[in-house]
């Protein structure tokens, strides 16, 4: 291994984020050395956190976790640090890298919601008033399997995470993300299922109305958690024109947020007006083909009509707009 080969460099990283309170690393210097790259750093932080490396051999458009690491990893607090990289440990025998430190945080994997299954009657029920219209016809009776279903929408932090990018056309690491299609969707939860091991993926339309109704808990509401959206939902009369940090308004009846309002939110089903006239009673899981995939939930950019629990409406799966978001969901098996 050619010592002129790990010349390194790492940039100034300053952030605050709830996870994980308020961190600065400065000062940060990083040579060859014996068999391993040493990095020095500078540490402030307001609480002990766990600290990892990243290395990236394309000028930081891409970053790799260093595994064989030892040094000031765990529970860090304030003061000068040092990690230490064995890259023959992690097959790596020659390159060129620049480096990054950063804390341990796992922003992947969402904060999930169990949802206990029962039967529910969904779609154009009683205190949904004269606002109900003909695709939300008639009511029927659902029974659903227990899953579980995310707290918040996927925000923009969680995104870049995994895919590397934000596409949002509203920043802010606690904003849903948005901009996204149902396609898009897709191959986030591939990668995420890669990187967790997990069987994450979007809510069918029926498990979607269970757990924004409120679940076996459900004290029928109009919207998610209320019958006054302004305590639930961003929406087109409050929120300015933009959408807001994820489980900034009230919860519903299970714990979760923003089921009303904020951005849309992509289901697994395609969708079909009618499909309510001939649905299954157990388990539904949408038309077996179609062009449009199920959004529910409305918008920051939509009036209330659209925000109720009961609203469905559906669009193309190619296609993303600042209104379209999504959470997730996974069987509880």
């Amino acid at each position: 291994m050619k010592r002129s080969l790990f010349t390194s460099l790492i940039a100034l990283l300053t952030a605050t984020n709830a996870l994980f309170g308020q961190f600065d690393i400065r000062n940060i210097e990083a040579y060859f050395e014996g068999m391993h790259v040493t990095v020095k750093f500078d540490f402030t932080t307001d609480k002990a956190i766990d600290l990892e490396l990243y290395r990236s051999g394309d000028n930081g458009k891409s970053w790799i976790l260093c595994s064989a690491v030892t040094g000031d990893i765990a529970k860090q607090i304030s003061g000068k640090k040092t990690i230490l990289w064995n890259c023959l440990d992690d097959q790596i025998f020659f390159g060129e890298f620049i480096y990054r430190v950063r804390p341990v945080i796992n922003l992947f994997e969402p904060e999930m919601i169990f949802v206990q299954g029962g039967t529910f009657t969904m779609g154009c029920t009683s205190e949904q008033g004269k606002d109900c219209d003909d695709r939300e016809k008639p009511d029927h009776q659902v029974t659903l399997s227990s899953f579980y279903i995310g707290k918040y929408e996927v925000t923009q932090v969680q995104w870049k995470e995994v895919m590397g990018s934000n596409p949002s056309g509203f920043k802010g690491d606690d904003l849903p993300v948005e901009c996204v299609s149902w396609n898009d969707v897709q191959e986030f939860i591939r990668k995420l299922n890669t990187l967790t091991g997990k069987n994450y993926r979007l809510p069918t339309e029926a498990e979607w109305e269970y757990a924004a109704r409120g679940g076996s808990k459900s004290k029928g509401y109009k919207y998610s958690g209320s019958n006054n959206i302004n305590n639930v939902a961003w929406y087109s009369s409050n929120s300015g024109s933009k959408t807001h940090a994820a489980g900034s308004k009230q919860p519903n009846e299970l714990g979760i947020y923003d089921m009303t309002g904020n951005v849309w939110e992509w289901c697994s089903d395609w969708y079909y007006n009618d499909y309510y006239k001939n649905s299954p009673s157990t388990n539904p899981t949408g038309p077996s083909s179609g062009s449009n995939r199920v959004l529910r939930g409305g918008s920051w950019g939509g009036n209330a009509t659209y925000a109720r629990a009961s609203n469905r409406d559906g669009i193309s799966p190619g296609y993303d707009s600042d209104y379209f978001g999504f959470r997730l969901a996974c069987s509880s098996e």
